[in-house]
């Protein structure tokens, strides 16, 4: 099954499958909520699954989808190629994760070997989700000081805002430039943003 919301990416993909010998397409979903429908209605053995969908993102429709089957075989299909994106739909559950440029080339194999029970990561991301899952992932409160620091907000403004001291604050920031490997918090935010924890 296909779940993107850009008719001609879903097009894109119906005309590569059948080319496909044993790959049928099972039904199509142009949002997330049609997506757990369908889901729900056509039990494919594999879904292709956009990260960007209105009424409920691709993230949220995954969650749903393996609350009613844990064994639901998910690939991700995204244009963003950001580790903090890639682990967060790894440990939603999603088994692969493939780069909408790259369809022509890895969308076979990526679907062959999550039908087969294993996971598709691209090899030029491999490295980079093995760094994500070492290091030390950012909590949500470092990720709401961060957001709130991209804002332009001082330590002052950020500490007014979520109920916590400036010295609480400071000591969050120094966390998340420990973790990133930043030097300051303008390079945070660029670490962040190219990493996935911030949207671009």
């Amino acid at each position: 099954m296909i779940a993107d919301d850009h008719v001609l990416m879903r097009e894109g993909i119906v005309a590569v499958l059948a080319g496909f010998d044993h790959i049928e397409l099972a039904g199509q979903a142009g949002n997330g909520q049609d997506a757990v429908e369908q889901f729900l209605r056509l039990r494919p053995d594999v879904t292709l699954l956009d990260l960007q969908m209105p009424l409920l993102s691709g993230f949220d429709a995954m969650m749903s989808i393996r609350s009613l089957d844990r064994n639901a075989r998910i690939i991700v299909l995204t244009s963003y190629k950001g580790d903090a994106q890639v682990g967060r739909a790894l440990k939603a559950g999603a088994a692969g994760y493939l780069f909408k440029g790259a369809l022509r080339m890895d969308l076979e194999t990526a679907i062959r070997t999550v039908h087969a029970g294993e996971r598709y990561i691209p090899p030029e991301l491999a490295a980079e989700v093995a760094d994500y899952f070492a290091c030390d992932a950012l909590s949500g409160r470092e990720l709401e000081v961060l957001r709130l620091v991209a804002e332009g907000n001082t330590n002052k403004e950020v500490g007014r805002q979520l109920a916590i001291k400036e010295e609480t604050v400071k000591a969050h920031v120094s966390a998340v430039l420990a973790k990133l490997g930043a030097n300051d918090r303008t390079h945070a935010v660029t670490i962040a943003v190219r990493r996935g924890y911030l949207d671009a």
